[in-house]
């Protein structure tokens, strides 16, 4: 049964580690969800691992394509009903530096990480504002806050983060609020290969977090399943850090401009 609190919910790259740990809590959390991904067999595993849930529908969409996402959008509003809120997950990274960044690399980093969720926007949005609501939650990084490596998906992400602000500003008198994300690392799949071939990898990034933890992707989950709180009604524009201290500043570099252990 479907409680009567539930929301309907637009979740793109939910076939990877990240959208499949924000599906698994919406749906615990009671709410429907349209699951999308470019991945059919990611989609296939998504489905199977909630058998017979009746508020899941998983639908292929390429977020490069506003085609496929107005399809999408349209199973999903037969299947869900109206979408209430829209979680721009879906992305991905290319050259870890700037030398190394061809155009090519450059182009795909900006339109999956930062036109997708564009297109993504500009589907749901005015359906939004004729319903007078309605919640956009960018899961933008760290990376487009500061330095931190991938400099095309890093302006990617500090570009999701200031449509953020705009979707604030100019919606936000429709009942619409839009909230950023902004995680550090996340131990996902891709991580775990990443320590396999370069064993210590991830203990040494840990170090730069004054928390010296990262988050797993069930953490961005809760802190997606928290934004959706009615109380934060007034949260709109807000640009929230799961990081762990590391946009905070740094202890180590504190401890070696002072000097003094900390």
């Amino acid at each position: 049964m479907t409680p009567p609190d539930s929301l309907s919910c637009l979740v793109t790259g939910a076939g990877g580690d990240i959208g499949r740990a924000i599906t698994a809590r919406l749906l615990a959390g009671g709410h429907r969800v349209a699951a999308l991904d470019i991945s059919v067999p990611a989609l296939a595993r998504l489905a199977a691992a909630h058998p017979e849930q009746p508020r899941l529908l998983t639908a292929h969409a390429d977020i490069r394509d506003l085609a496929s996402i107005r399809a999408a959008l349209e199973a999903s509003e037969a299947a869900l009903g109206p979408p209430d809120v829209l979680i721009n997950n879906a992305g991905g990274v290319t050259a870890p530096t700037l030398r190394a960044t061809s155009e090519a690399d450059w182009l795909a980093d900006i339109e999956l990480n930062l036109n997708g969720p564009f297109r993504c926007i500009h589907a749901v949005a005015e359906g939004f504002v004729a319903r007078g609501r309605g919640t956009i939650l960018n899961v933008a990084s760290v990376n487009g806050l500061g330095v931190f490596g991938h400099p095309g998906y890093s302006v990617a992400k500090a570009g999701l983060i200031h449509l953020t602000r705009f979707c604030a500003t100019e919606y936000g008198r429709h009942g619409i609020r839009s909230v950023a994300l902004c995680p550090g690392t996340v131990r996902t799949q891709a991580w775990e290969a990443r320590r396999a071939a370069q064993p210590g990898i991830l203990e040494e990034a840990m170090q730069w977090y004054p928390s010296r933890d990262i988050s797993t992707p069930d953490d961005v989950a809760a802190a997606i399943e928290a934004l959706l709180n009615p109380s934060l009604r007034l949260m709109n524009g807000a640009v929230i850090t799961l990081d762990g201290g590391l946009t905070a500043g740094s202890d180590l570099l504190a401890s070696a401009f002072t000097g003094t252990p900390l």
